[in-house]
C-alpha cells in the first residue's frame, strides 16, 4: 500500500481539493470494501449533509481520470471503486450475495507470469475476477 493518502496524491497531481472532495477522499480512504457511487454518497453525506450525489459522481470521475481510483465492474451493473495504489489482489464475487472477496494466490501469480513468458511477453499487470456461488454444505 502506498504511504501517501488519497488526498495527498490528489494534491500532488494538482487537483483542487474542496472540503467536499476531501470528505469523499476520506470516505474512500476509510473504505475496506468496494463501494459504488450510491454507497460513497451515503457515507459522505453522513459526514457532510451538503454533499450531493452529483458531486460524488463528478469527484469519482475526476479521481479515476487522475489515476487515483480504479473502477471495478463485476457485471452487476454497479461500478465500484478502490484505491488504485492498493497492493495487488484479485477478486472473487459471490453471485448470490454480491460480496466481493479479495485474495492473493502465489501459484496463480506465478502461473500468469509463466503463461505470459511462454507467449513471449513480460507481464506488466493483470486483473482477475472469479464469479461463484457458495458450495452446498453437507450436513
Amino acid at each position: 500500500m502506498s504511504d501517501s493518502t488519497i488526498i495527498a496524491r490528489c494534491e500532488a497531481k494538482g487537483l483542487r481539493m474542496t472540503d467536499q472532495r476531501r470528505t469523499i477522499a476520506a470516505v474512500l480512504e476509510d473504505s475496506a470494501d468496494h463501494p459504488d457511487v450510491e454507497e460513497l454518497y451515503a457515507r459522505a453525506s453522513a459526514r457532510d449533509a451538503g454533499i450531493s450525489i452529483a458531486t460524488v459522481y463528478r469527484t469519482v470521475k475526476l479521481f479515476e481520470e487522475a489515476g487515483i481510483l480504479e473502477k471495478l465492474e463485476f457485471g452487476d451493473g454497479r461500478a465500484r471503486y478502490e484505491d488504485a495504489e492498493r497492493e495487488h489482489h484479485d477478486h472473487l464475487i459471490d453471485l448470490q450475495s454480491g460480496e466481493v472477496i479479495e485474495f492473493v494466490d502465489a501459484e496463480i501469480e506465478a502461473l500468469q507470469e509463466k503463461i505470459a513468458r511462454k507467449l513471449g511477453y513480460e507481464l506488466k499487470g493483470h486483473r482477475m475476477e472469479l464469479y461463484g456461488v457458495p458450495l452446498k454444505r453437507q450436513s
